[in-house]
Order: structure tokens, then sequence, then C-alpha cells
């Protein structure tokens, strides 16, 4: 696989600093049941890396300390955890709200055909991929039977009151365009899925999030082997919305990897672009910060690691871990 990283580094994004801390965004492994084109963590049923208990357990710790208000887990699977379970359990017993990032198909794994029911007992918040509403796009960007399983996942979540008005279950949906090119507008492609789904299969959701694909990882590879990277990357800068800085998820967010160290935010975590050092005036990462730091530090003011990706987040009406920034 080809490396990103060395053609991003070199950057004039504008600098950014950190907010208050109020969403706290675990990866708990990259083991994953499905291998998609755009992951840009390169999950899949082969990777074996997956979080530590000694780690795991430093969670509910820093939700108390810090006093966060979100706990956003994703993976690869992240219910293929082990701990997953237990980490909704303490989460919920503490107020905080729990996201769970659910590729659907999951729900029809070995050992998780209770999932949906545990999810919704728990008032988990499901934020499911579904790159299409037709079968063709999502199988060819996902893999052949994904839609129909999706579909059963979807109508699975919705028998429990997901997606219902009043129900208090919210189910969000992910979209990711097919190849290097923005996200349509979310409001009206929100309107399509809704139409659609609806129509076609009785599927009712709360919001549709439109994500920009990012230029790293598998599909960061992909675009170099097709030649189609640095064009991509213009198309990103050229479509550069200063308004959307005050609102990119990295001010508010800190990612951990499964190993407990910190990241500004997923992308950066794939990157290897660790915050810097609590220590350091120059942003070295000597010394990673690691979910332990947070018992006894704060990240407020402190400077964001950016690069050439960063334009995928500030692109056109913006893209972050909850849809577009503006509309």
């Amino acid at each position: 696989m080809h490396a990103t990283l060395p053609l991003l580094q070199a950057s004039k994004f504008p600098a950014l600093k950190r907010s208050q801390l109020t969403t706290l965004q675990v990866n708990l492994g990259y083991r994953c049941n499905q291998s998609c084109l755009h992951c840009h963590v390169n999950a899949g049923p082969n990777r074996k890396e997956m979080m530590e208990a000694d780690t795991l357990a430093l969670i509910p710790e820093v939700l108390k300390v810090r006093n966060i208000q979100v706990l956003d887990l994703t993976g690869g699977a992240p219910e293929l955890h082990e701990g997953f379970r237990p980490l909704v359990r303490q989460a919920r017993a503490l107020g905080v709200k729990v996201i769970d990032r659910c590729n659907l198909t999951i729900l029809f794994e070995p050992g998780q055909h209770d999932l949906a029911a545990f999810l919704a007992a728990n008032q988990v918040e499901v934020v499911a991929s579904l790159p299409c509403y037709s079968v063709a796009n999502v199988d060819k960007q996902r893999g052949e039977g994904v839609f129909d399983k999706s579909i059963a996942a979807l109508q699975k979540l919705n028998q429990l009151g997901y997606g219902v008005d009043g129900s208090g279950l919210v189910l969000n949906l992910v979209y990711n365009p097919q190849g290097p090119s923005l996200p349509p507008d979310q409001v009206k492609l929100q309107a399509d899925y809704k139409r659609e789904l609806l129509q076609h299969f009785g599927i009712v959701f709360n919001e549709l999030f439109a994500l920009a694909n990012m230029p790293i990882q598998r599909f960061g590879s992909t675009l170099i082997s097709k030649g189609q990277f640095n064009d991509y990357l213009r198309l990103l800068k050229e479509n550069f919305a200063s308004a959307n800085l005050g609102n990119v998820m990295c001010r508010s967010l800190v990612s951990v990897c499964w190993q407990g160290y910190l990241f500004d935010c997923d992308f950066n975590q794939q990157l290897g672009l660790a915050l810097p050092d609590f220590e350091s005036t120059q942003g070295m990462t000597a010394n990673p910060p690691h979910l332990r730091d947070l018992l006894h530090k704060d990240l407020a003011g402190r400077p964001i690691r950016v690069a050439e990706h960063c334009y995928g987040c500030t692109a056109g009406q913006g893209s972050s871990c909850g849809g577009a920034l503006h509309d």
C-alpha cells in the first residue's frame, strides 16, 4: 500500500487550537467483518489490533474526571471487542451519551444476534454506514451482499424504535462518495435517502451525514495507484471554506487509538500524527500523550496538528463525524 503521509505534511493549512473537550472518540481496534474501499482505517477481518483491558479501564475514569459528555466508539467494528458492552454500560451509568459507529452487517455476525436489542436497551445512538440507497453502488464499495444485509439491519433497528419519532432512539446514516469527489448537498441528499428508503423498504432514520473521503490509507493509496491523488487534493483545496474552521471536530474531540495514545482526530491517528507532547513548546511528539494523561492534564488551548488532508474537513459544506459543518 502506498504511503500518503509524505505527500500531506508540507501544508499551509491555517493553524488551529483546541477548545473545551466534549467528546472522547475511541478506536477499540481494527478488526472488522468488512473491508471497504473508502475505509481510512484499513480495517478488515484479518486485523489483530485490539485495545487491551487495562487501557479500556481508563476510559470511564477519563469520562468522569474530564466531565466528557459523549463517548464515540469506532473501529474496525467496535462491537467485536469483548469489552464493548461493559464499556457502554459503564458510560451510560455515568450519564454519558454513547455513539456506536456501526457498519450494520455486524448485527448478523456470530454472537451478535442480540446486539440491536442491547443498543436499544442502553439508548446508544447508532451512526450507520450506508454509502447509497441502491444495491449496485453499496455492493461495489463494500462487497457483494452488503446492501441486502444493511437493509435488513436497518429494518431490525426500526422495529426496536430506532429512527422513529418520539422513541428517543437515534439512528443516523453516513454517506461517502464512490470516488474522488466532494459529497453532494447534505440536505438534498438526506431528502433523497428518506424518500427512497421509506418507499422501497419502509425504513426511517433521523439524519444523514455526508462525509468526504480522506486521501489517506486504503483510499489514498488507491488514488495514488490511479494517478488521481494530486487532482483530489487540488479539488479539496480549491473548495476550502474558512467558515468551517470554527466547527471542525478536532477542536472539541480527541481521538484515542487502540493502544491508548491521543490524536486530534481519527484521520491523524491513521497517519501517526499524535498530539504534541504536553511539555513541548515546539509541537514535537517524542513522548506521545496517552489516555492516562487526561486524568490530570487538560487539552484546552493546545495546538492541533494539521496537514493537507485537513482540507477534506473544510472543503465545500464541510465534513466531520457529525456530517456537514454548514448548510
